[in-house]
């Protein structure tokens, strides 16, 4: 008898933690958020004399071929590079958009976690435009993700649920986020690229700490098998939007030759570097939750993020 009794008042206990959370994330939102309509100097012709990202993030930085680009060649290719990540990241927080609504669809709309869904909705509308208008301001074409990964994109957010979804949100978030902190704080970036980051950074560190909370939630009693299957799914689709990051075509864009900048790309070693040391936080919640499993770790591997 003392089990029925204990059981509802832990659920409701558990279920008020979890509201306490959405409830400060709310209140952080009311009290730190920003307009880039407002924020970011939209306005000031494009300083050709500063990178569009730190020169230490470019995929080429160390290699062979760096060596040899004049300082403007090297400008110009991380502003190409900034611009590809910023598409990127609006594709995926395109996906991430549509699971979050999904997942909130038949919810009790007076909660604060339906809330704080819809405001985090809000925010990740604006940081879209806001890198839409940084790509356009630093000269760089619309640089999108190949055809397959895009039709990838779309089944993943038709049929990604629960900590799938929120644990692949997380990982493109805490990936994202590691560059922009540097970036933001880097003297040798252009002005309105430092805004851009230090908004996103600021607004995105809520977001990452819902995907924790949110992994955690679902996870809580999952079975060995459904961790085996989500953490592979998180694995692959972590993959894809990591290798997804700088498109190919920044290269030619940036008036190098392309197929060498992508060969020595794809061998540097001190990219790969940044990328795993940047990531081992985020290794340990993963496996922290039970989503580190063997075949998963080949995908983050591959991803240089492990």
């Amino acid at each position: 008898m003392a089990g029925s009794t204990t059981r509802p008042d832990t659920r409701a206990a558990r279920e008020d933690q979890d509201q306490g959370i959405t409830r400060r994330l709310l209140d952080s939102s009311a009290t730190l958020s920003y307009d880039p309509a407002v924020e970011v100097d939209w306005d000031t012709p494009l300083d050709k004399d500063f990178h569009g990202a730190s020169p230490e993030w470019s995929t080429l930085y160390g290699t062979a071929y760096w060596q040899e680009l004049t300082e403007e060649q090297r400008k110009e290719l991380t502003r190409h590079e900034a611009a590809s990540v910023a598409s990127t990241g609006i594709w995926f927080e395109m996906i991430l958009q549509q699971m979050v609504l999904r997942d909130i669809y038949a919810k009790d709309p007076t909660g604060p976690d339906f809330q704080w869904a819809l405001t985090e909705i809000a925010e990740e509308c604006r940081h879209s435009i806001m890198f839409a208008r940084g790509a356009k301001k630093l000269g760089a074409p619309a640089y999108r993700p190949r055809r397959v990964v895009l039709e990838l994109g779309r089944a993943f957010k038709t049929l990604a649920v629960g900590e799938a979804a929120y644990a692949a949100i997380l990982v493109a978030e805490e990936v994202l986020d590691v560059m922009q902190r540097d970036w933001m704080r880097d003297e040798r970036v252009v002005p309105f690229v430092r805004t851009i980051n230090n908004i996103h950074v600021v607004e995105e560190s809520r977001h990452m700490k819902f995907a924790r909370d949110e992994t955690r939630k679902r996870l809580a009693g999952a079975g060995w098998a459904r961790r085996q299957l989500n953490a592979f799914v998180v694995a692959v689709a972590s993959y894809v939007i990591v290798s997804s990051m700088v498109n190919r075509n920044v290269y030619a864009n940036a008036g190098l030759d392309g197929e060498r900048a992508l060969a020595e790309a794809r061998a540097n070693e001190h990219h790969k570097a940044m990328m795993r040391s940047s990531c081992a936080g985020l290794m340990n919640f993963l496996a922290s939750v039970g989503l580190l499993t063997r075949p998963a770790v080949v995908f983050y591997r591959r991803a240089h993020l492990i």
